[in-house]
């Protein structure tokens, strides 16, 4: 096992959602119109880094594909496709030096596809992933905390609330507490804990 990725082709996993038509997989060129039109969401924005920008153009998902495609990436980035087409974006983000056992989720869905328990699904089938395919022991994320539908996502697949970061965020002007989720690794009892 891989404590960070050693193969391009652990990167690029096609993994079943058990939800009807939707799936994780990489991400193509061809799906950057649907990409623009599920990103350009000021809800969806309000939710995730800075980077991530509104409004969303058709550029900005030409860019997004090229990179989480690029020679050399050491991070998982799926698509997240729901009937078809891109629908939204899920990643984890290996950590390294004193934290290369621990990695980092995020994830977002198109509004079209909230309540349907299919990120809750995402976010279940690639945290399996990433703690069975590389040397893991620990998934964590941190959800704004005024975004409850994130934080019952990340508990319907199993991650325990470890703590509030006080005034940790600052988005839109305004600069709120974080709330940090993690999954472990327990050899002994699986997943959680």
């Amino acid at each position: 096992m891989a404590a960070a990725p050693a193969s391009s082709e652990l990167l690029r996993p096609v993994l079943p959602l058990p939800v009807a038509g939707a799936r994780l997989r990489p991400f193509a060129p061809a799906d950057a119109p649907a990409l623009t039109r599920h990103a350009n969401d000021w809800d969806i924005w309000r939710n995730l880094r800075d980077r991530f920008p509104h409004p969303y153009t058709l550029a900005d998902a030409e860019w997004y594909v090229r990179f989480v495609n690029a020679d050399g990436s050491r991070d998982l980035h799926l698509c997240i496709e729901v009937d078809g087409e891109a629908a939204g974006s899920i990643s984890v983000l290996f950590q390294d030096d004193i934290s290369r056992r621990s990695a980092e989720i995020g994830y977002w869905l198109g509004r079209v596809c909230w309540g349907r328990g299919i990120g809750t699904a995402a976010v279940e089938a690639l945290s399996a992933y990433a703690l069975t395919h590389f040397d893991l022991c620990r998934l964590y994320a941190t959800v704004f905390e005024y975004n409850p539908a994130s934080a019952r996502v990340l508990e319907k697949a199993g991650f325990a609330l470890e703590g509030r970061l006080r005034k940790s965020i600052t988005k839109d002007g305004q600069t709120v507490d974080g709330l940090l989720y993690s999954l472990i690794l327990n050899a002994e009892l699986g997943m959680g804990g």
